[in-house]
């Protein structure tokens, strides 16, 4: 069981996950509505997983936190005089005691990362009695939302077929009526050739270089991966890369 209190100026929240044997994450967590010092949402997020963990009837546990006064008190190698902090530990004391085995350890914060995050979240949370709040799902995402895919040309030819072929020939697609050939001679406007390549002109006169769905799926996988490292910020290359479907 990994736990976490967190308090910050939105409000204090709590969170702790358990961990089966099997991997299983159980995560839950709650915002606390009442005044607590940061020792005493430590205690109610260590409660909140070991009541979590009881009513799953876990008999065997490892409770880990990165708050090492709360660890070293519930292991009693250390005391308290502190009246707020007192009930707290005499009820976990109560609760180690429905456990075949129990063990407590702390950790650096950064090894605590899942019961930090869940806590800080509820603390952010502005929860009304009114609202009621879906779980949260969390998914794997292996590939990037908006490059995933490129379409294939239906008729095998790339889409700027048409384009070069009229540059070239001065020939439009067959069965083509007027209004799509008066389109095709406002973009070829656009474009020029240059040793067997097509390129796009841009109004910062720039010059984009129009590429078929193999090349396209290859520039993106290297774009994403780095290799060459971007002359320019994250928002205006995704925003190049999505321009019509040339580079």
């Amino acid at each position: 069981m990994f736990f976490d209190g967190a308090t910050n100026f939105k409000g204090v929240g709590i969170g702790a996950v358990l961990v089966s044997e099997t991997g299983q994450h159980y995560p839950v967590s709650a915002k606390l509505s009442f005044p607590c010092t940061n020792n005493m949402a430590e205690y109610e997020t260590c409660i909140l997983g070991l009541r979590l963990a009881i009513d799953m009837n876990v008999q065997e546990l490892l409770a880990i936190g990165d708050l090492d006064l709360l660890v070293h008190q519930a292991l009693g190698e250390w005391a308290t005089k502190n009246i707020k902090i007192l009930p707290y530990l005499h009820y976990v004391q109560a609760l180690i005691k429905r456990f075949t085995k129990i063990e407590f350890k702390h950790v650096p914060r950064v090894q605590n990362e899942f019961a930090d995050a869940l806590a800080t979240l509820s603390s952010m949370i502005q929860h009304l009695d009114k609202n009621f709040i879906n779980p949260v799902p969390i998914g794997i995402h292996k590939q990037p939302a908006y490059c995933a895919h490129v379409e294939e040309e239906s008729d095998g030819n790339p889409w700027f077929h048409d384009i070069k072929e009229y540059l070239a020939k001065g020939e439009y697609p067959e069965h083509s009526i007027h209004t799509q050939k008066r389109k095709l001679r406002r973009l070829a406007n656009h474009f020029f050739e240059s040793g067997g390549i097509l390129y796009r002109r841009t109004p910062d006169l720039g010059l984009l270089r129009c590429v078929d769905t193999k090349e396209a799926s290859r520039l993106l996988e290297e774009i994403h991966a780095g290799t060459c490292g971007p002359h320019m910020n994250g928002f205006i290359l995704a925003k190049k890369i999505l321009r019509a479907g040339y580079f």
